[in-house]
């Protein structure tokens, strides 16, 4: 068996919200606005490699064209 692993500092504040009885229309808005901003988060990181590597629309309907022909390919076996 291993060792347990600390908490993290997320973790330890979830527990400390959820140490206490919340509506449940609480709880959905706080998983809401939790996936929204990481939801965000992560829309920032990929604008970011999108800027560093110049990646443009023509890029990205490159990728959807390898996509739509590995799709069209696998559909016929």
């Amino acid at each position: 068996m291993s060792a347990a692993q600390p908490l993290s500092n997320i973790q330890q504040e979830l527990l400390k919200l959820y140490s206490s009885d919340i509506p449940e229309k609480d709880l959905l808005n706080i998983k809401r606005f939790l996936a929204k901003y990481f939801a965000l988060k992560a829309v920032g990181e990929a604008d970011n490699i999108w800027e560093q590597k110049a990646y443009s629309n023509e890029t990205m309907d490159k990728w959807l064209f390898r996509v739509d022909q590995a799709n069209q390919g696998s559909d016929s076996q």
